[in-house]
């Protein structure tokens, strides 16, 4: 099967430009060339013995190479194309390496996609509302997730005011008259409601609709009532409520909706663009492939490298609703010890929500390995997955096989974890099993996850971390690049200390073990290592939380040498029963440096070691820290960006390393203290109007600009012009539109810019007319600014409130003298920012190209741009 027109592409440019071909890498530990090579193609056939010649299916390779394997490696080459699999793959004991290893890879040069989705085709527009277009699909296929060159699409939706509604025991009283026609709304039963308070993300399905009720089904609404951060008692700040999935809620360019019924699938593109044009994928597996044996016969002996997989949507919040505890654990079916009015006596928990602890849910991944022991994953690309995208060693009912946990020497090695609904990684279990195993081949241990580039992960259940590890011994983190997520970049542990030897007595005082276990015996957490990672733009959506941060005692852990960067929140967060670790030689520039969960004399946030880190912004809360022995010893404070030398040291070791970088990354040039060379190739020119420094670099389709400068901005008395640009000198006409992803805003100030330039001549600042930039700011949304008065300086504005914790493509478009401005999500569908102005000053031809300054002369970042594009 041939990939479809434009898939490479998109697909390429979400990835990041300079995306690797992982069947060039190598994993970590690899053994000599395999003996015998087995091949498949999208169009193999399901006989043979899938040669070279006549190639085969995933499915008939599988039960073809098991002979071979006994007698030393074996290699299945995939070829290029899309692998569209009708059920998940499952891999069992059978098809272990044993001593040996089976590597399944990508054939040279050769980018195959193991995917649950169908492409869509045959759109035409249709008569459910204005712009909106729709296609055929299966009858009663549902799913949450639709992917569109490459990214997620929303839901079609409608924000509610929290004065529009008021929670009740069995549902929403509605406030707001205008939204009495929701009674008249077809397919109720499919509307849910949604939930955001400080660290949950909760959906409810709506029962009906009468013109002042909202009737909830139960009992998911029951779930998502009682506990902690409930609906109607949000754990600090006020809710954010949305109600998702109904025709009616399609208004905005880019949602969608799909009828099951009446098997029709419903987009709305931007104004001119043709879906059919598009690359529209519907998810139709809920999960993609199982790796798993038993604890007597576990799987042994796998290697995956180069591999795309895609293409799933986790289906179980559609009918048991989505009761978030934290993380990815949730809750589900009916608790008859639940109390009567649980709505208000268990809104900010209670002795009966304890009791439940040990009876929660784990969100399954896409890719799902348990009862395992020697399996990597090396140089794959996990996108476009409805839920936690790779999930090792957790709970058995997050596993398709039925049996959890038990997941040992497993490696994940430089892959990508770009555009997943759920965690990047997810490791280990959270019920009794996985941390007082009953049997010892339960245990998960020594857990490699290196070099893997998590961006843009948790887009639809966004209490979920890009990194999350549990209860393992040995589990090691090590070198890798969380941003863009909604919660914490990197969460090891769980728990809140209750587990623990001698549990909590915070847990003693609700009631918890009057219900459950108090243990005498550590966890089986312990010995993580979390070390050398490069973690920025997270918290993007809750309060609550760290962007590095554990629960429980974790003895011998230690997280070091750690560079965090523009982060929300708290930077190193010890939460409840954090105990016997070590921080040290981390950096945390920006928001707060470190909060030790101590308020309670009675929990076990104690005996912990933070010394010799660095940070620059808000300072450290360390509640009780004498009593707990919480040591803090040598940890500075600086001014701004001025590191000392062993800070410096860290930042410019963060991340991950440069055989694995693209455009993602933000280190892909360096950093502003250890920058790498990379010219700008011929046929662009440099411009530099900063006072102070900047930085210029291009790696292939890879731009990088630095720029310390107060701004580019001239109105309101304000006169800067200062800015770093690659361009190309006359590159605009009287029809140009100049297009780039920005892929990444790094520098500090919120009002930072980095985006598209045209005017007349842009080595002159402050002078050359013809003026106009789109800009992403760092943390303002994106701005359309021109020079009205063509003096030579931008004085006008408009800005789009956007979701900036992602890429995000901007186009300014030149039509003679009228200048229009645009942004896009995935490059195809541009929404206008403001309207279209006249700049009477500008020159038949006129300069182009992108451009950034960092609202601050005294500090700047490299900013990351690529798929830079003039079209005439």
């Amino acid at each position: 099967m041939t990939v479809p027109r434009g898939r490479r592409p998109a697909l390429l440019a979400l990835l990041g430009a300079g995306a690797v071909i992982a069947s060039a890498l190598t994993p970590l530990g690899a053994q000599a060339a395999p003996a015998t090579t087995y091949y498949v193609a999208p169009d193999g056939k399901d006989a043979g013995n899938c040669s070279q010649a006549k190639p085969c299916t995933l499915e008939r390779a599988q039960k073809t190479l098991r002979k071979s394997v006994k007698h030393g490696d074996v290699t299945v080459q995939l070829a290029d194309g899309n692998y569209r699999l009708t059920a998940p793959l499952r891999f069992d004991a059978d098809d272990s390496g044993g001593d040996n290893t089976v590597h399944w890879t990508a054939a040279p040069g050769a980018h195959p996609v193991i995917t649950g989705a169908s492409a869509v085709t045959g759109w035409t527009k249709s008569a459910a509302g204005p712009g909106i277009w729709e296609a055929s699909t299966p009858s009663g296929l549902d799913s949450r997730q639709l992917y569109v060159n490459g990214v997620i699409a929303p839901r079609a939706a409608l924000r509610l005011a929290n004065s529009d509604v008021t929670p009740t025991a069995t549902g929403l009283t509605i406030k707001n008259p205008a939204l009495s026609y929701l009674a008249t709304l077809p397919d109720q039963g499919r509307i849910e409601f949604e939930s955001l308070g400080d660290f949950t993300n909760r959906y409810s399905p709506v029962q009906s609709i009468s013109p002042t009720e909202i009737t909830m089904a139960q009992p998911a609404w029951d779930n998502n009532t009682w506990g902690w951060d409930t609906v109607q008692r949000s754990f600090l700040a006020g809710p954010s409520w949305y109600l998702d999935n109904s025709l009616s809620f399609l208004t905005q360019v880019g949602q969608w909706y799909i009828d099951p019924t009446g098997g029709k699938l419903y987009y709305k593109p931007a104004d001119g663009v043709d879906p059919n044009q598009l690359d529209v994928e519907l998810p139709r597996l809920q999960s993609l492939i199982s790796i798993g044996g038993t604890y007597d016969n576990p799987v042994t002996g796998l290697a995956f490298e180069g591999i795309q997989f895609s293409g799933t949507s986790w289906l179980g919040p559609s009918t048991d609703g989505y009761a978030d505890q934290q993380n990815g654990l949730f809750i589900k079916g009916a608790y008859d010890y639940r109390p009567a009015d649980a709505f208000t006596s268990c809104s900010r928990g209670c002795e009966m929500f304890e009791r439940a602890r040990t009876s929660w849910y784990q969100e399954p991944a896409a890719v799902q390995v348990s009862a395992a022991s020697r399996v990597s994953f090396t140089g794959n690309t996990f996108t476009n997955l409805g839920q936690s995208a790779l999930g090792i060693g957790n709970d058995a009912n997050a596993t398709a096989t039925g049996v959890g946990l038990g997941a040992s020497d497993i490696d994940v090695v430089g892959n990508q974890f770009v555009e997943n609904s759920g965690h990047g990684v997810a490791v280990g279990g959270v019920l009794p099993d996985a941390h007082h195993p009953s049997d010892p081949r339960m245990t998960n241990s020594d857990v490699l996850i290196e070099n893997n580039t998590i961006n843009r992960v948790g887009v639809d259940y966004k209490d979920n971390s890009g990194i999350l590890s549990t209860y393992v011994t040995g589990a090691r983190i090590l070198h890798n690049e969380v941003s863009n997520v909604p919660y914490d970049g990197i969460d090891t542990g769980y728990g809140w200390g209750i587990n623990d030897a001698g549990g909590s007595n915070d847990y003693v005082d609700r009631g918890y073990y009057n219900w459950n276990t108090k243990y005498t015996t550590p966890t089986t957490l312990k010995d993580t290592q979390v070390e050398g990672n490069l973690v920025h733009n997270t918290k993007a959506r809750f309060a609550d939380g760290g962007s590095v941060y554990n629960l429980s005692a974790n003895p011998g852990a230690v997280v070091s040498n750690n560079y965090l960067f523009n982060i929300s929140g708290v930077g190193l967060y010890l939460d409840e029963g954090s105990r016997s670790m070590t921080y040290q030689n981390n950096v945390v520039q920006g928001g707060s440096f470190l909060f030790t969960n101590a308020s309670s004399l009675r929990n076990n946030t104690s005996d912990n070691l933070i010394q010799n880190n660095w940070y620059n912004s808000g300072g450290a809360s360390t509640p009780n820290a004498a009593a707990h022995n919480n040591q803090l010893i040598n940890n500075i404070k600086i001014s701004g960006a001025n590191w000392p030398a062993g800070a410096r040291d860290v930042i410019c070791a963060a991340g991950v390393a440069p055989q694995y970088r693209t455009s993602l990354n933000a280190n892909e040039f360096g950093f502003s203290g250890c920058p790498t060379a990379a010219p700008v190739a011929p046929g662009f020119a440099v411009a530099n109007t900063s006072p102070v420094s900047s930085y210029t670099g291009q790696h292939g389709g890879t731009f990088g600009i630095a720029a310390a400068g107060a701004d580019v901005w001239g109105g309101g008395g304000q006169h800067d012009d200062q800015f770093a640009a690659i361009y190309r000198p006359g590159a605009v006409q009287a029809n140009t539109a100049v297009s780039a992803r920005v892929v990444a805003v790094n520098d500090a100030n919120t009002n930072a810019k980095s985006g598209v330039m045209i005017r007349n001549d842009i080595t002159k600042p402050g002078s050359s007319p013809g003026y106009a930039v789109v800009a992403v700011t760092a943390r303002n949304g994106v701005v359309f600014e021109y020079d009205a008065n063509a003096d030579g300086y931008l004085d006008t504005e408009v800005r789009a409130s956007v979701d900036i914790y992602r890429p995000i493509w901007v186009k300014l478009t030149r039509s003679g003298t009228s200048y229009s401005a645009s942004y896009s999500y995935d490059g195809r569908n541009y929404t206008a920012i403001g309207t279209p102005v006249t700049l009477a000053s500008a020159t038949p031809t006129q300069d182009g190209g992108i451009f950034s300054t960092s609202h601050d002369v005294n500090q700047s970042a490299i900013n990351q741009f690529d798929s830079l594009t003039f079209t005439d």
